[in-house]
């Protein structure tokens, strides 16, 4: 162990910017996963729509659907 111990005491010049660089890649990706989501740009969101307020009837809607063709499933076995 104390061989070890010494060995890490005298870095290499190519050690210590291997390690140097480790660092910077390290602090670049930690500021990257501050941000919420991820992303550095939110251009993209800017032609995306808000939600309205009917949303819930097409859920009505596709729920009635679904409901229609179970319905008429079980009908067809049934005969």
């Amino acid at each position: 162990m104390a061989l070890f111990i010494s060995q890490n005491d005298e870095r290499s010049e190519l050690q210590k910017r291997v390690a140097t660089e480790l660092q910077r890649k390290a602090k670049q990706s930690s500021e990257l996963a501050d941000r919420p989501d991820g992303v550095e740009d939110s251009q993209y969101i800017k032609s995306m729509k808000t939600t309205t307020s009917l949303a819930w009837v097409w859920a009505v809607i596709i729920v009635i659907v679904v409901g229609i063709i179970i319905w008429l499933t079980v009908l067809s076995m049934a005969r």
